[in-house]
């Protein structure tokens, strides 16, 4: 019961990476208009405790099964003033596993996923490079109901 209650708890533990600056700036012109866009990574955190605690003198099955889902967030501000804003979840979360409970193993889990922030980062460039034709057509129906 109790291992019930601690999974529940750690269930959905939200990740800021503290080493760098998750955020991607970039500028754009739209119909002769600056458009400054900033994209930044959420990293979101699931733990699953699985397997069982060995018998007396045998070794433990016990893990920590954890999946970081990234999700980016976009801001964009026309110099008309137009805000759009968009959340786009991540294809394929980072995973990994660690051994023990889940409970003991939370920092070495957060030092797994920071370690791999260079896959983060790399897949908010892709999701923004991805993004641009959507922007564009969201600032070009901005656009045309504030001209009709």
């Amino acid at each position: 019961m109790i291992v019930s209650i601690v999974a529940g708890l750690l269930l959905g533990t939200p990740f800021a990476p503290a080493s760098a600056d998750a955020a991607h700036r970039v500028q754009m012109d739209h119909r002769g208009q600056q458009v400054d866009v900033t994209y930044r990574s959420a990293v979101d955190v699931t733990h699953k405790q699985v397997g069982a605690v060995g018998a007396p003198g045998r070794p433990s099955a016990l893990r920590c099964a954890w999946t970081a889902s990234v999700d980016v967030h976009r801001e964009a501000r026309h110099a008309a003033g137009h805000v759009m804003a968009r959340t786009i979840s991540a294809d394929a979360p980072l995973t990994g596993s660690r051994p023990g409970w889940c409970a003991t193993q939370r920092d070495a889990i957060a030092q797994d996923v920071a370690a791999r922030s260079g896959k983060v980062r790399d897949h908010l460039l892709a999701v923004a490079a991805r993004d641009q034709d959507a922007l564009v057509a969201e600032l070009d129906a901005a656009h045309d109901r504030v001209r009709g």
